[in-house]
């Protein structure tokens, strides 16, 4: 029987989010060839939208979501203010993480937001060790642990995932599939490709792969997943999704997939729940209008808070250093 499907002005705010990610990548990237953006690095999140609004929907606001450095939509799906993540990829003080970060390292402490780290599986043991606080002191919490197929074959991702089983923590591992490692191709560097099968060696609770272009499945799946991990212990996911643009600016290579590339945008998950919701709504066509210029706004509105932040003073370089 299929779960129900949550009320009206639930999904017009899955929605919104979903929108707000896209407009806020697209412009990143522009803003990024502007070199208003700096850095060598730039990783956008355009067609896993599912994955991240679907998985954090089912986080209450105590728990705790960990990343990679593909962190803008995680970071606005999990509610940091864009006016500070823009700030934060411009370099500016008034940063979520005071302009020292930049687009990889985002962090908020309200939010339980932990980040965005820029090595490769390095975020996997302090999401382990999130769970380790959270079961010592009896607190009822849950981490959710965002992963890249890329990872799957680090030693990080064998480490944590271990320990979690040994210690039964409450942490959800939710590899976000999305069938290269950088500019490899997953059968090229994995001997298993079916990545949730690596729970079967750690005695792991593990549910079927999700379409992570389908909002609803991704939330029914996560829900259940954290619902068995705030009880019994670690549980794996996989979420087989699409990024629309490279690994990073420097990747040219993914232009190339014109026929895979088609195929995953036939499913963009922003279009997917937009027809749902005309389904389901008939007049709902001006709300979702409404719903995009807004988006266009708060991007834009980002993008002037950060070109008018101050950037970091020299007393900003010592701040937070503990010796």
């Amino acid at each position: 029987m299929a779960a129900a499907l949550p009320e009206k002005a639930t999904l017009l705010e899955w929605y919104r989010q979903m929108v707000l990610i896209r407009r806020f990548e697209e412009r990143s990237k522009e803003l990024f060839h502007q070199k208003k953006i700096g850095g060598v690095y730039l990783h956008l999140y355009n067609g896993q939208e599912g994955t991240g609004v679907g998985a954090l929907a089912a986080l209450r606001p105590q728990d705790h979501v960990i990343t990679a450095y593909r962190d803008h939509g995680i970071a606005i799906a999990r509610g940091v203010d864009p006016n500070r993540i823009m700030a934060e990829m411009y370099g500016k003080s008034t940063g979520v993480s005071g302009g020292k970060g930049g687009s990889m390292h985002l962090a908020s402490r309200e939010h339980n937001f932990w980040g965005g780290y820029a090595i490769v599986g390095g975020h996997l043991p302090l999401a382990a060790g999130i769970a380790l606080k959270a079961k010592y002191n009896g607190d009822d919490e849950v981490v959710l642990c965002f992963i890249g197929d890329g990872a799957t074959n680090n030693g990080y991702f064998h480490e944590a995932l271990n320990l979690s089983a040994v210690w039964d923590l409450p942490v959800v591992w939710l590899i976000e599939n999305n069938l290269y490692g950088m500019g490899t191709a997953l059968e090229d560097a994995s001997g298993q490709t079916k990545l949730i099968k690596r729970a079967i060696a750690y005695d792991m609770k593990a549910f079927d792969p999700m379409d992570g272009q389908d909002v609803f499945e991704v939330h029914e799946t996560v829900k259940k997943a954290v619902d068995y991990a705030r009880k019994k212990g670690p549980v794996l996911l996989e979420s087989m999704t699409y990024r629309f643009e490279g690994h990073g600016m420097s990747d040219k290579m993914y232009a190339a997939r014109v026929d895979e590339m088609s195929r995953f945008k036939a499913r963009d998950p922003i279009t997917l729940l937009h027809d749902k919701l005309c389904e389901l709504y008939p007049d709902i066509g001006p709300t979702l209008d409404t719903i995009d210029k807004q988006c266009e706004a708060v991007v834009t509105e980002s993008e002037k808070y950060a070109e008018n932040s101050p950037a970091p003073t020299f007393e900003d370089l010592t701040r937070h250093i503990y010796v």
